[in-house]
């Protein structure tokens, strides 16, 4: 999950954002005059046309994720496999202190695909192998070792060190566990929320932001945690996952552990919004609660 950067030029507002977007896309022949915000929130994401989607990252730190992302379109697209294609432009483009990518619009409309193409497209994905000249980076859910833990500056005190005691236990245990997958491509944040209906209803895989080099059961782990914890999927969907997929991550014994700390990445990314989003910050203090109590996940909100 991404982290909502603001940098020298500024807060990242959607005004910010399109002045981002109005200067790339003049830069490579684009037109944004009817730009329509979509979403801000760790991306600014705007429709330009019927066409054409704009993504906005809020920093120039963002350049090598951008650089990634456009490769990974551009490998997986010569492939054949469903991905969100690439506009055929150089980029990414460097405006204004953010980073702006260019998309083919999938469809009008926003509509999620079923749980068993969701299964399908990740199975595919996890059969794989990066080309050499592909430099994927390994995945890091809560970053290396020697990092400085996120401040949570948008907490109460209270909150804002329960998280980070979590958030440094998490990376310790992460780092130490063994996974029974082999280890390889993966999207990092695979979810029903990150596969769309094209207007033939094929399944698309979209933001390839933490596209990376991990373990397998990192891909799995929210589809069993939306099931298991949150009820965001019915049982009999979990099952269709899992029949599709082929393996059940529940049944490993290190699900547990690996459910809580995908629970912390959920909500550590959330809370780096909260001081600027009062509905973000009720959010997170509403989820630290029942993770210091281990009361019911089935209130939480989707982000």
């Amino acid at each position: 999950m991404a982290e909502l950067a603001i940098d020298a030029a500024g807060s990242f507002t959607e005004q910010a954002a399109r002045r981002a977007v109005t200067a790339a896309a003049q830069r490579v022949g684009i037109d944004s005059s009817a730009a329509e915000i979509i979403r801000l929130g760790s991306n600014a994401v705007f429709r330009l046309s019927v066409d054409t989607i704009a993504r906005v990252a809020p920093s120039l730190e963002d350049s090598a994720t951008a650089d990634k992302q456009i490769a990974v379109a551009r490998w997986l697209v010569s492939l054949g496999y469903p991905v969100v294609r690439a506009v055929d432009v150089d980029q990414p483009v460097e405006a204004d202190s953010r980073v702006v990518t260019f998309w083919e619009s999938i469809a009008p409309e926003t509509v999620y695909a079923p749980i068993d193409l969701v299964a399908e497209l990740i199975r595919r994905l996890h059969d794989l192998s990066p080309p050499p000249d592909l430099d994927l980076p390994k995945l890091r859910p809560f970053g290396r070792s020697d990092d400085q833990t996120p401040r949570f500056d948008g907490l109460n005190q209270e909150d804002g060190e329960f998280l980070r005691r979590r958030y440094r236990s998490a990376r310790a245990a992460f780092d130490a566990m063994t996974f029974p997958l082999e280890s390889g491509v993966i999207h990092g944040d695979a979810n029903v929320g990150n596969v769309l209906l094209d207007l033939r209803g094929q399944a698309v895989l979209i933001d390839l932001d933490s596209f990376s080099i991990g373990p397998r059961e990192w891909d799995l782990i929210q589809t069993a945690l939306f099931a298991d914890r949150l009820g965001w999927h019915t049982p009999e969907e979990y099952r269709t996952f899992v029949e599709v997929y082929g393996y059940d991550i529940t049944k490993w014994d290190g699900y547990e552990a690996l459910a809580d700390m995908r629970e912390v990445a959920m909500t550590a990314w959330l809370a780096k919004k909260a001081a600027s989003d009062e509905k973000a910050a009720a959010e997170v203090h509403k989820r630290i609660t029942a993770m210091r109590t281990g009361g019911s996940r089935r209130d939480w909100g989707a982000y």
